[in-house]
């Protein structure tokens, strides 16, 4: 279930913080993102607000993929705008 939760929190994270951070990218790089900034953000908020409980991953994940996708385009693919 850890797995399929992660997934789709990370597509909904992914959704999300592409659509903040205004960057068109298809469904592949997208869900990347997110799972990656599930794994990233859920790991940093959820040592940090554990009491929180699972608001906490959701949290953590969309602030992740926030930041993969502001590093994307900072320093990644140049036509992803």
């Amino acid at each position: 279930m850890g797995v399929v939760w992660l997934v789709i929190v990370g597509a909904a994270a992914g959704f999300l913080a592409t659509r903040l951070m205004k960057w068109e990218a298809n469904i592949v790089a997208t869900l990347a993102v997110g799972i990656a900034g599930a794994l990233i953000g859920g790991l940093v908020l959820r040592f940090l607000l554990s009491a929180m409980g699972a608001m906490s991953g959701l949290i953590g994940a969309i602030l992740g993929a926030l930041l993969l996708v502001w590093l994307w385009q900072k320093y990644g693919n140049k036509s992803g705008k």
